[in-house]
């Protein structure tokens, strides 16, 4: 029987300050046999990253307590050993992909000499050879023309490419087990399945262990075969994955596999006028050259866009990132300059100026992706939703403002007590909750829902899009919902539109959608998606 590769055995981890100490992780066990692909899934602040660096010792050992335990490595404790040896090890025999490839990467540096960087300090050759190595690696993790990429910068790569960048500088050593970090939450779909099923290749060629780090389950069953289930610093649960999926034993297990969005959608009214109907939107963005700023070409952000919106309805846009989502979106409801009609609840959008306009913002609002950004942190919860409502609703008292506050905070499952807290003060779907209340206490007629569910955990996700499902039943709300995630929009969306290069390419209704898609893009999204 082969060797356990690596052997985590009782590990706790624990973080010292001067107010507190955290106890991020508590005596977890598990082993990585060579060649095996395992993941550690769980939610935000489980102890899954926290974990995985202590694997490289890559905390700051001045707040790091490795409370107990051990991490056996070719017979050595990686946290016992000297910190010459583990440098020896990071990179060379345990590599890492962090999540976000753009912080990852140096920006001051072209991501050729990086690369060259990691094979230099780990193998006796010259920089020629070095060089050589890097342009092979760019060419087997899929970079296009890798001669002339491995001069180019981050910021000049999509986040695809830069996610392979990282791949092939990980891979420079060849070394026996890659720690893969959420991987592919930045990515569309399309692009997760191409990054997955390269690290699947590289994988059996190099006959390499993979750690999968991850809250994607739906990810974690089709790529790996042995799946540690992380809670609040605790393994909860492990096994194969086939056997984790067909009978998860633990609570914590079986809520995680039920936590995945399910259609929560209303029928929507399918009579009467529309809401919302725009017609031959066009958005684009002029490519100009030289210090005249001459004109040169131009970017089709949105082309030729019609669509229709009922009461009480909700429209799902997706695509992938470029695809002219978000700008359609903004131009919709005049946050960006378009040409086209725009008929908004019997106004004419696009005949009106900005001064007109401005008293019909309460009819449509926006929840963008992060919360956190959207929200001041100068502010008090109560005073971010307070706001708009002195904005648009100048005759109402203090005390009925104060009435409305606590009836939409009721409503979106607060605590009224949190008018006086920050929002730094809350978790990533308690921020959300905020994001949402501060606009239905408007009553709009419609909202534009921007990724309002891209970055929260599964559970907190599904929690999100039942609570939009039951306000929009409330008040008969309309939503157009952009995500380039296709199972939520499966869950909350009534109709579907699919776009492509600022095009639509083909829209109708959710289920015949995805389940009889007609143009050759939305079945590559759909089959991308492992729906």
């Amino acid at each position: 029987m082969n060797k356990p590769l690596v052997q985590i055995d009782n590990l706790s981890v624990h973080f010292k300050s001067q107010q507190q100490r955290v106890e991020a992780v508590n005596n977890i066990s598990f082993n990585i046999m060579p060649g095996q692909n395992i993941a550690l899934v769980g939610e935000s602040g489980s102890g899954k990253s926290v974990t995985a660096l202590s694997l490289l010792r890559l905390h700051d050992a001045n707040i790091t307590d490795y409370a107990s335990g051990k991490i056996m490595f070719a017979g050595n404790d990686l946290l016992a050993c000297a910190e010459a040896d583990i440098r020896a090890v990071r990179g060379r025999d345990i590599a890492m992909i962090f999540q976000e490839p753009m912080t990852s990467l140096n920006p001051v540096f072209p991501v050729g000499q990086q690369i060259v960087e990691s094979i230099m300090l780990h193998q006796a050759v010259d920089k020629t050879q070095a060089r050589q190595r890097a342009v092979q690696l760019l060419d087997r993790v899929g970079i296009p023309d890798p001669q002339r990429q491995i001069d180019s910068f981050p910021h000049m790569l999509s986040g695809g490419q830069r996610q392979r960048v990282m791949i092939a500088m990980a891979l420079a050593c060849e070394p026996k087990l890659l720690i893969a970090d959420e991987p592919t939450t930045a990515l569309d779909v399309t692009i997760q399945k191409q990054i997955l099923e390269l690290l699947a290749e590289i994988q059996q060629e190099f006959n390499m262990s993979i750690l999968l780090i991850t809250h994607d389950l739906n990810l974690v069953r089709h790529y790996s075969e042995y799946v540690c289930v992380m809670r609040q610093g605790e393994i909860v649960e492990q096994k194969n994955t086939q056997d984790l999926f067909n009978n998860p034993q633990h609570e914590y297990t079986q809520q995680l596999l039920s936590a995945q969005p399910e259609p929560v959608g209303l029928r929507a009214e399918t009579s009467g006028e529309p809401l919302l109907e725009a017609n031959d939107i066009r958005v684009y963005f002029p490519v100009t050259k030289g210090f005249f700023k001459r004109k040169i070409d131009e970017v089709r952000a949105v082309d030729q866009v019609s669509l229709q919106l009922m009461p009480g309805e909700t429209l799902g846009i997706v695509g992938e990132s470029g695809s002219g989502k978000t700008t359609l979106g903004m131009s919709l409801l005049k946050l960006e300059q378009s040409t086209g009609e725009i008929y908004f609840s019997g106004h004419a959008l696009h005949e009106l100026p900005v001064s007109a306009i401005r008293p019909l913002r309460k009819e449509f609002q926006v929840v963008f992706q992060d919360p956190f950004s959207s929200l001041s942190p100068r502010m008090t919860v109560g005073q971010i939703i307070e706001e708009g409502l002195s904005l648009h609703y100048p005759g109402l008292t203090k005390q009925q403002r104060q009435q409305r506050i606590f009836k939409v905070l009721k409503e979106v499952g607060l605590d009224e007590a949190v008018v006086w807290r920050y929002p730094h003060e809350f978790s990533g779907g308690q921020r959300q909750r905020i994001a949402i209340a501060r606009v239905v206490v408007l009553e709009p007629k419609l909202i534009l829902l921007d990724e309002p569910t891209s970055a929260l955990d599964v559970s907190v996700q599904k929690q999100v899009l039942q609570l939009l499902a039951k306000l929009q039943e409330n008040y008969g709300m309309s939503y157009l919902f952009i995500s380039h995630d296709l199972k939520v929009i499966r869950a909350i969306s009534h109709r579907v539109m699919v776009m492509q290069q600022g095009r639509i390419v083909e829209q109708g209704l959710t289920e015949q959608v995805f389940n009889q898609p007609g143009h050759d893009y939305t079945k590559t999204l759909i089959e991308a998606a492992m729906l």
